[in-house]
């Protein structure tokens, strides 16, 4: 029967986990509205994933290309696994790791890109490369995994498959599990002639062959865990590294920075001095000027005084002189009249 489109659960699946139950309800909400109670039962049955389950979920939805080169890469490695092929096994087993890391550092991208994700610091990026270990070993998981309805994180220690699948010998056209035949082993032993016996031999070579052999994945599946753990350890030695010099590099910059603060205020300080002269001697220059401004303006007035009074003392001058004139002729006229 009809239900939720594809588009629509992967819409839902993308949502940052805080967030989903109430984008799934509006979603139930709308089916009901649109008459399609099929619907609108199927989101309802729909769970919130957690952080980690979220961030593989956003990688199988917006990089699901390369979640099908994962898939691809884990069919090999189960195939190998099954065959016993050593080489092909290290060798899928080494692409393993760096798909992994590739992987992982998508999803820091990603997870980025969303405005509502969790800081850097805090997504559970261990749980995500658990994840997707576990995809190699689980099919159901690597099924969940790309179709990018993972709800919870998986995790798996070991190596190969998931349960580990039984080994078989398989000799002409006998193709019996070898674990059954020791049980019909005694009762064939009794009476029976030489070529029988030299069978049994032959089996209990081949069963030996079979333990060698089984020991030897076992021996195979623990160097490839010692090699991981080694990968993981080289890598954890190499970020402690980086992180060191990270925090040199920060002490530094500290140091830098509290030098570069003492100078601006310093520089502040002597800024703030000279204006606080300039406007002193702004202050100064306006009384100045207002003195000169008076100065001036006495001046003109003093030029108009002393302008007005040489005026005057030239008139006074010239009525004296014309007064003495008049006093010389008098005296000259009285002295013939005598």
């Amino acid at each position: 029967m009809p239900g939720p489109s594809t588009e629509l659960v992967q819409q839902l699946y993308r949502i940052p986990p805080d967030r989903f139950v109430a984008a799934r309800d509006a979603a139930v909400a709308d089916a009901r509205r649109a008459g399609d109670p099929g619907t609108a039962r199927q989101l309802a049955r729909l769970r919130r994933p957690t952080v980690a389950a979220w961030l593989v979920n956003l990688l199988a939805i917006q990089r699901p290309e390369l979640v099908a080169d994962l898939v691809q890469l884990a069919d090999a490695l189960r195939t190998a696994q099954r065959e016993l092929r050593g080489p092909r096994l290290r060798e899928l087993s080494a692409q393993r790791r760096a798909v992994v890391a590739a992987l992982v550092a998508e999803v820091r991208k990603l997870a980025a890109a969303e405005p509502d994700a969790p800081p850097a610091g805090r997504l559970p990026l261990a749980e995500v490369e658990s994840t997707l270990n576990a995809a190699f070993s689980d099919v159901d998981v690597a099924e969940q995994v790309r179709a990018g309805r993972l709800l919870r994180a998986a995790s798996y220690a070991g190596f190969g498959e998931v349960p580990r699948p039984q080994l078989r010998l398989v000799t002409g056209d006998d193709e019996e599990p070898e674990e059954e035949r020791p049980a019909r082993r005694p009762a064939a032993q009794r009476g029976r002639p030489e070529a029988a016996a030299r069978t049994d031999r032959a089996t209990s070579r081949t069963d030996q062959t079979t333990s060698r052999t089984d020991r030897a994945a076992e021996r195979a599946e623990q160097a490839a865990q010692r090699a991981a753990r080694a990968e993981r350890a080289r890598q954890r030695r190499a970020l402690d590294r980086e992180l060191a010099r990270a925090r040199t590099d920060q002490q530094r910059a500290e140091a830098e920075l509290t030098e570069a603060a003492g100078q601006e205020r310093d520089v502040a300080a002597v800024l703030d001095g000279i204006e606080a002269e300039l406007a002193e001697l702004e202050r100064r220059r306006a009384v100045a000027e207002q003195d000169l401004s008076r100065a001036k303006l006495a001046r003109r007035a003093a030029e108009r005084a002393a302008t007005v009074a040489r005026r005057r003392a030239g008139e006074v001058e010239a009525a004296v002189e014309a007064l003495a004139a008049e006093e010389g002729d008098a005296d000259a006229g009285g002295g013939a009249a005598d």
